[in-house]
């Protein structure tokens, strides 16, 4: 079941899309995120502006998961997240690769521990 929930929110749009994230997202929700950046511990709602902030970028968004692994209400993966701007819609990039732990609470997405490298 979990691993399911995991696939179908990596299908839909939620990484680019407010309102179809707020769908998986628990209300305690937290990830905390190492990105080649810094470390970054997003709440709920911090979360849901980033993706309002990729909307504005980015037409659409693909993610190829390449590893998934599901152990109870656990589920980790390894990913590529693809974009194509506004600018040039016709031209798909790589964004960054991820690996990244779920834990699933109440049937939504409740903790996570993800790391993060730009392409």
């Amino acid at each position: 079941m979990s691993k399911k929930f995991i696939q179908e929110f990596y299908k839909s749009d939620a990484l680019i899309d407010r309102e179809t994230l707020a769908a998986y997202l628990h209300d305690e929700f937290r990830l905390d995120w190492h990105s080649s950046k810094g470390f970054l511990q997003l709440r709920r709602d911090e979360m849901l502006d980033i993706a309002y902030e990729l909307s504005r970028a980015y037409e659409s968004s693909r993610v190829k998961i390449s590893h998934i692994v599901n152990d109870g209400s656990l589920v980790s993966l390894r990913y590529s997240h693809h974009v194509r701007t506004f600018e040039n819609p016709r031209e798909e990039m790589l964004l960054a690769h991820f690996m990244v732990i779920w834990e699933i609470k109440d049937g939504k997405l409740y903790r996570g521990y993800q790391m993060s490298q730009l392409s």
